[in-house]
């Protein structure tokens, strides 16, 4: 009969841990726990209501009320001490479904346009190219000769393509930089929209013969435009033909391509060489880089509303500039 009167009241010594007090405390305390006896232990009469009980956890101890640590002097908690819901110690979990590191972010694919070759929309929507060679622990190591590979992206960071150098090993480390190369570019969704293809030619400028030459593609099979150098006792000098080998523009740079502390730049030009439309720069990587590797970054600004085609082909006067001048290897 009384323990259905009681009221239940707890201690906490912690949050969320509660100690039972001694059953010989809680022997002595029922008189004064019961609330609203009048004196008798009989049952109450049918109809009459008992006072509402508060609400017990099933299985808890009893035990006399205590201050809850932490709280000003006297103030007494009768209920559970709240446990903040989460990590304790305020452990805040990671979020999930975060992308990893250092995987790239490509450039959003473009809508279809009219006319232009596919893949080529990216084109379109930028006037700056970045290509960055990636790094090849094996060829810093051994001095083993690997296919070059590049990622290109936009001013934003973006790739806009990968490209991968399809050569044979004997191909790369008989003929070193002057070897004939076929360098594929895909977009993000792994399809080949580029293809650079150039042959063996003279690498000595003091030859007027056999100059260097690159074929552009795009789609593969479908020859979009030519990079040919232009024989000059100084200067690096190319040209940039459209598709039936008509002169578009022209590329000139400096006499010394050797440079320390800055960037080397070559100027695409009108066909009067009056007027700049462009510029192919390699970017200086730091000391280290430039002594012992043969990575290099480049960077290729154009009109925006260049002919896509003719962008692609600056794209590929590039690649040759780097093989040309700045792949020391072989």
């Amino acid at each position: 009969m009384l323990a259905r009167r009681m009221r239940a009241v707890f201690i906490s010594s912690a949050p969320g841990y509660w100690r039972p007090l001694h059953e010989k405390w809680v022997e002595e305390l029922v008189p004064f726990l019961v609330l609203g006896t009048t004196g008798s232990d009989e049952e109450p009469t049918s109809g009459a209501s008992e006072e509402p009980q508060p609400a017990t956890a099933p299985g808890m101890p009893y035990g006399p009320p205590q201050p809850v640590p932490g709280t000003c002097q006297g103030a007494v908690n009768y209920g559970f001490q709240g446990q903040p819901m989460g990590f304790p110690g305020g452990f805040v979990p990671p979020v999930q479904n975060q992308p990893p590191m250092n995987v790239p972010i490509w450039m959003p694919i473009p809508p279809s346009i009219p006319n232009c070759p596919p893949g080529l929309e990216y084109l379109t929507q930028i006037d700056q190219i970045l290509i960055h060679q990636q790094l090849e622990l094996l060829e810093i190591v051994t001095g083993f000769e690997t296919s070059n590979k590049y990622e290109l992206k936009n001013s934003l960071g973006q790739r806009v393509y990968f490209a991968a150098e399809d050569t044979d090993c004997l191909t790369r480390n008989c003929c070193g930089a002057a070897r004939p190369f076929t360098i594929r570019i895909i977009d993000n969704l792994g399809q080949e929209v580029i293809t650079l293809q150039r042959p063996l030619r003279c690498a000595s400028c003091c030859c007027p013969c056999c100059l260097q030459e690159l074929e552009v593609q795009s789609p593969p099979g479908t020859t979009v435009g030519y990079v040919v150098q232009n024989w000059h006792p100084c200067l690096p000098k190319f040209t940039i033909q459209d598709e039936k080998k008509n002169d578009v523009l022209k590329i000139a740079g400096p006499c010394i391509v050797c440079r320390c502390c800055e960037d080397v730049n070559f100027e695409v030009q009108s066909l009067d060489e009056t007027s700049a439309v462009g510029r192919i720069s390699k970017k200086w990587t730091g000391l280290v880089q430039e002594m012992f590797t043969d990575t290099d970054n480049f960077g290729i600004s154009f009109p925006m509303d260049l002919d896509v085609k003719m962008k692609a082909v600056m794209i590929g006067a590039c690649f040759l500039i780097d093989f040309m001048f700045f792949e020391y290897s072989g």
